[in-house]
């Protein structure tokens, strides 16, 4: 009765407070419409000069590759000296340079002098550009040879085949992977202010005189909160699969329960964040630091963890989101992949056990 009574005091609370409400249900489709509308690893549309210096059939004919490319926007320049300016003032990212010997060297069956000159600021999108304009040069010359009867003789012929994502939509990938970043926000943000707040308005002390147990105070801070974060959960879910269109290829129960498993543990991690800092200030500025940083750079959402150099690597074993955001987008885009799952869900109930167990530790009925 008393675990009952703490917890319908907590939901009131949550209630009361709008900005809970707020971070469970408003940031959540404020994050996902930044993410996936705002933001996309696809680089198309790129912004690309083309200087001919002697027109004819054959540059025209390859020009054209370039405007019925999704991947650029071709802009005419008269010179290699204005496009070049135009890349300085990061106007194009790119330059193709076709020089008047084109046709004649082509002709001659030698390599046709053709330059690409490429912004390499992001090198990211330098090595795309450079990747698209071999695809066009090597369309055009099968094109070309097929009009003249020429048969291109291509030692190894490449055939694509692209596994779990096949659109290549890096929204696929990025939302969720988003949802483990809400989830974390939910999860420790919101426990992290429970406690502290107490402190702040002097109720904890009235809580201390009551006959409630530590063992108590913990499942009432955590249940409410938990149901709380699950709704956060399914609505992150449904904005991802109905507005976004992301596939959804595993198990939902699997997912509900890796899901929650994570809650569990952004839930300790908040928890005792909130019981070590009295303050809500300090303890909202450290759950930023401990665990949305990590779990927005650290996880594997938007960086590799294979690139980073070693120790990070290692220090990434301790973040919970690298374990959710493996399931998540193994759910989402593979399926139900046990050897990913198993290791992963194993990983978060031992954070969870640790979490939970410290938090059992240090709450005490005192004061000091």
């Amino acid at each position: 009765m008393r675990l009952k009574g703490f917890v319908k005091k907590e939901t009131l609370q949550i209630i009361r407070d709008p900005s809970s409400i707020a971070i469970a249900f408003v940031l959540p489709i404020i994050l996902l419409l930044i993410f996936g509308y705002g933001v996309s690893l696809d680089a198309k549309r790129i912004p690309i000069a083309v200087v001919v210096e002697k027109p004819g059939p054959e540059t025209n004919q390859f020009i054209a590759g370039f405007r019925r490319s999704e991947y650029f926007i071709p802009k005419h320049m008269r010179t290699i000296q204005e496009a070049m300016k135009a890349m300085k003032k990061a106007q194009v990212n790119g330059v193709v340079w076709l020089r008047e010997n084109f046709a004649r060297e082509y002709h001659r069956k030698d390599s046709p002098p053709i330059s690409l000159l490429v912004n390499g600021v992001d090198a990211n999108t330098a090595k795309i550009i450079e990747g698209y304009v071999q695809g066009v040069w090597l369309n055009w010359l099968e094109q070309h040879g097929l009009q003249n009867g020429i048969h291109l003789k291509i030692p190894v012929q490449v055939g694509y085949r692209i596994w779990y994502n096949p659109e290549v939509r890096s929204r696929n990938y990025l939302v969720p992977g988003i949802i483990a970043v809400i989830m974390t926000l939910i999860g420790a943000l919101l426990t992290a202010l429970v406690i502290a707040r107490e402190w702040e308005r002097g109720t904890m002390e009235a809580m201390l005189v009551t006959p409630i147990t530590a063992r108590e105070i913990i499942l009432g801070k955590i249940i409410p909160y938990f149901i709380l974060g699950m709704g956060g959960f399914m609505l992150s879910f449904l904005v991802s699969i109905f507005l976004f269109n992301v596939p959804m290829r595993g198990s939902f129960l699997l997912l509900l329960g890796s899901s929650s498993l994570f809650l569990l543990a952004s839930l300790g991690m908040g928890l005792l964040i909130s019981t070590l800092a009295k303050s809500q200030f300090v303890a909202a500025q450290v759950s930023i630091v401990v665990t949305f940083l990590p779990a927005f750079i650290l996880s594997g959402f938007i960086f590799e963890i294979s690139s980073m150099p070693w120790p990070i690597q290692a220090i990434t074993h301790l973040i919970p989101a690298r374990y959710y955001v493996s399931i998540l987008q193994s759910a989402f885009l593979a399926g139900d992949i046990w050897k990913i799952f198993i290791p992963n869900a194993v990983a978060l109930i031992l954070m969870t056990i640790f979490f939970i167990g410290i938090i059992h530790k240090k709450t005490r009925k005192r004061l000091d």
